[in-house]
């Protein structure tokens, strides 16, 4: 599977080794609870997992990481590299996981935010996600409470 947008030149594409340097880098780049390089590895050895990276000029410059559990999904990471923000990139990444969680009869897609985080929160509201209810000291660096949101699915055939 590789798809490109002809109108923004964003190609999506499974994640593979090779591009753990380049998601790792990215990851640090991003969150200050970041994910390990053998944390990665790790995924993409399970077959409940899936991961994605978008690539501009065959330049990550995205990815997401999702895994399946009966008809539930849980959407673990979401990044764009800063100069990429607001080009549909992520927008593309979370619309590739939703068909694809909706094919494999999933009934809805969990997610972690920090309330801090503004600009995610809108994201995931305008893409009709609802607040679930608040984890407290989910994260550690620095340490904050996670908002839990859902989207529920309508199950796809296919």
């Amino acid at each position: 599977m590789s798809s490109v947008d002809n109108q923004t030149g964003i190609s999506l594409r499974p994640m593979l080794a090779a591009d753990l340097p380049a998601v790792v880098a990215l990851e640090a780049r991003i969150f200050s609870d970041n994910w390990s390089e053998q944390s990665f590895a790790e995924i993409l050895a399970e077959p409940s997992w899936q991961a994605l990276v978008a690539e501009v000029d065959n330049e990550i410059v995205g990815y997401a990481c999702w895994v399946v559990i009966d008809v539930e999904s849980h959407l673990t990471n979401i990044a764009v590299e800063p100069r990429h923000r607001r080009k549909s990139v992520a927008k593309r990444l979370l619309q590739h996981i939703l068909d694809s969680v909706a094919k494999r009869g999933c009934e809805c897609l969990l997610l972690e935010v920090r309330p801090s985080n503004s600009v995610a929160l809108e994201f995931y509201e305008n893409h009709g996600f609802e607040h679930l209810y608040r984890r407290p000291k989910y994260y550690r660096r620095p340490q904050e409470d996670a908002l839990v949101m859902i989207r529920y699915l309508q199950r796809q055939e296919g």
